[in-house]
């Protein structure tokens, strides 16, 4: 603990964005990064709070936060780096997109604003790169085993340094252009500058991780020949089946799933080939996105930079309070009504909205009908009704559909390697080893859709689970 009173003589100091006016008309990040004396400020915010639940129930990578906030304030930021990147893989990653479960577990949340942990991670990390404190960690001897990681999102990324870094050879296989997956292709540039993701892989490529992208395992290469090439397999290949909405209407022409719509601008932001991919712009147009998490904040700040005439929001659940209810007590995330950069940007957003019917001219959308909806218990648990009188018509030009994903996509691999799937549709696995014993798993591909942060740590922990099969096989 830096000051024993410093949570009583600071306040919390959000972090700043760039102007609206300014920000909507590139994609460059927004955030506005504090300086290192008021970071070291917000650092002796850190209370000697005994037991560290930001650390413990907080954080899903288990960042000791109490320590590094100690080293920050201190001044030891090169400590405070290592300190960090010894449970965290990519925390210029978390920095910028967790949503910190870490900070609401805070215990000075529960009286008082919590201490600004993610973006003193996210300057520890930066100041590491700076200053060139991040380097390329190559094994000291190699194992002579050869493993594959299919898809190059977080948990793949995570999984592959670490098995590299453990002695392995490490292959990557992407099927799009670049590696980074949802990283690279999910999140928009505001958020995260792809500059971000490159300066880390060439972290992983000195480490000695080789990637392969354009190849799609399945599909360019079969589960036969993987078998002959590779000693072990670690399938991290998210959640990519979109949750879709079966209404009357649904196929018209301009209602898309909200990650086509983002991966392709975030294509044309990095001048990379489309390949056919059908390129909406918004311009002009009434956007009505379909889902409030931040997929659909994502795709109200992308039209918003592509210059929409109007963006609206909708939501099936009810809009959730300002301050933490009953039901999600601390140090729980907590439910309450959030505001994203994106929806400062400019969007009409409206709950228990339930769409009912997509009208058409010619195929192509162009109005949205639906209903106001109110939420009962019965039985103990939630039942949906219609509010009789509260039909509306909404004009919809585009529609984007983000209303997640439902599990990983179980063509090609999955199937070929007859892998068993539980009740949700995700992979089974135990210890991350699937009904396929030379076959892991991590991430989304075990979960469901989850969080960047999680999937670095289910990435880092299957990466443990392979070098231990690994070696009682040598």
């Amino acid at each position: 603990m830096g000051e024993i009173k410093g949570f009583v003589k600071y306040q919390r100091q959000p972090v700043g964005h760039r102007p609206v006016q300014e920000r909507v008309y590139d994609y460059d990040e927004i955030d506005l990064p504090l300086t290192p004396e008021a970071i070291r400020q917000q650092a002796a915010r850190c209370m000697d709070c005994g037991i560290p639940f930001c650390h413990g129930s907080g954080c899903p990578v288990l960042n000791s936060i109490p320590d590094m906030n100690d080293l920050v304030y201190r001044g030891q930021w090169e400590q405070a780096c290592r300190l960090l990147h010894a449970t965290n893989n990519f925390p210029e990653i978390t920095g910028r997109v967790c949503p910190a479960p870490c900070e609401t577990a805070c215990t000075l949340a529960i009286s008082d604003e919590p201490v600004l942990i993610r973006h003193i991670e996210y300057q520890v990390v930066e100041r590491g790169f700076e200053e060139g404190w991040i380097k390329p960690l190559p094994p000291l001897e190699k194992t002579g085993k050869r493993v594959a990681v299919v898809g190059s999102g977080p948990a793949g990324l995570a999984a592959a340094q670490q098995l590299a870094r453990a002695g392995h050879d490490v292959v990557v296989f992407e099927k799009d252009e670049k590696a980074g997956g949802m990283l690279r292709y999910g999140i928009p540039d505001f958020k995260l500058g792809k500059h971000i993701i490159d300066r880390r892989l060439e972290q992983l490529r000195a480490e000695g991780v080789e990637f392969q992208t354009g190849v799609d395992v399945g599909k360019d290469i079969s589960a036969h020949y993987m078998r002959k090439l590779f000693d072990a397999v670690c399938l991290t290949k998210g959640a990519r089946a979109p949750r879709d909405l079966s209404v009357p209407g649904r196929d018209c022409s301009g209602i898309l799933f909200a990650m086509d719509y983002l991966s392709v601008q975030n294509k044309l932001c990095a001048g990379e080939p489309t390949h056919g991919a059908t390129t909406i712009n918004a311009r002009d147009k009434v956007v009505v996105v379909i889902g409030g998490g931040d997929t659909g904040s994502d795709c109200v700040g992308t039209a918003r930079r592509q210059r929409a005439k109007e963006i609206h929001q909708l939501e099936i659940l009810p809009q959730p309070p300002e301050a933490r209810p009953l039901d999600t007590p601390w140090p729980t995330w907590p439910r309450i009504m959030r505001t994203s950069s994106s929806h400062e940007e400019g969007c009409d957003r409206r709950w228990s909205v339930m769409t009912k019917e997509f009208v058409g001219d010619n195929g192509r959308v162009k109005e949205l009908h639906g209903c106001q909806v109110e939420w009962a218990q019965e039985g103990g648990s939630w039942k949906l009704k219609e509010r009789p009188g509260t039909e509306f018509v909404l004009q919809a030009d585009l529609v984007l559909l983000a209303l997640g994903f439902l599990h990983v996509t179980h063509d090609g691999l999955i199937k070929d390697f007859g892998l068993q799937l539980d009740e949700k549709g995700n992979v089974m696995a135990h210890d991350y080893q699937t009904s396929e014993p030379w076959v892991f798993a991590a991430g989304d591909t075990v979960s469901g859709a989850s969080l960047v942060v999680r999937a670095i740590f289910s990435g880092r922990e299957a990466a443990a689970a392979m070098d231990r099969w690994l070696r009682k096989g040598a």
